[in-house]
């Protein structure tokens, strides 16, 4: 079953054909095995990638590998992933995913770039950056939500690669302001209550004072001595 349906597997043992073809400066052959292989199997790999040991390359329809890629070993690819290049660069302009790389399906990796040991890039992400070892990246543009098993959290909105970074920002900053402005009336409020209270104080005292006095003033202002006897 697998070597009659695993249109992956025949990708990368044409591949390794192809490759050796254009190592050996026959270029043109090289390039119509691999264009042979992408009609049969729907995934394209330049012969001039390198690729490492038991990629797997699963379902594969659309998988896109460029010239100057570099892939570890024990690799594995889903179905519209993208080793591709960002069109601004020279030379060395494809990604390397070093070994035990977990790519998910519709994944594009873009530009010269390196996905350390044991990384996993979520399905749909774009990747335009570096991604450490042991880390798994999501996103587009993509950034890094768990590093060495760990959950990592974006505390500060300037680390949000995205193109509405500036405007995030300034909510945030605003948010900041908003909450200081908050604080200062909390605390002004406070001391109001403490004073009004105070005031109560004074006010209550004054009309016990004043009752009090009346009290005294309806009384007769003799004493008689000795009544009753």
């Amino acid at each position: 079953m697998v070597l009659l349906c695993y249109p992956g597997l025949w990708a990368v043992w044409c591949h390794r054909i192809s490759h050796r073809l254009w190592l050996a400066e026959w270029r043109l052959a090289a390039r119509v095995l691999s264009q042979i292989a992408r009609f049969h199997t729907g995934v394209e790999i330049h012969p001039g990638a390198k690729l490492g040991r038991r990629l797997l390359i699963d379902h594969g329809m659309g998988v896109v590998i460029g010239e100057t890629a570099i892939v570890g070993d024990d690799v594995t690819l889903y179905q519209g992933v993208t080793l591709g290049g960002t069109g601004n660069e020279t030379g060395k302009r494809h990604p390397t995913l070093r070994d035990r790389v977990f790519v998910g399906n519709n994944a594009n990796i873009l530009g010269n770039i390196t996905v350390g040991e044991n990384s996993r890039v979520g399905a749909g992400s774009v990747v335009l950056q570096d991604v450490p070892p042991d880390s798994t990246v999501v996103g587009v543009p993509a950034h890094v939500i768990y590093q060495d098993g760990k959950r990592v959290l974006i505390t500060d909105p300037a680390q949000i690669k995205d193109p509405l970074s500036g405007v995030i920002k300034a909510l945030a900053d605003e948010v900041q302001r908003l909450r200081t402005r908050v604080d200062c009336l909390d605390g002004q409020l406070e001391l109001t209550t403490r004073e009004l209270d105070s005031v109560r104080a004074f006010s209550t005292e004054d009309e016990e004072r004043q009752q009090y006095r009346s009290e005294l003033s309806g009384g007769s202002p003799y004493v008689s001595m000795g009544e009753g006897i």
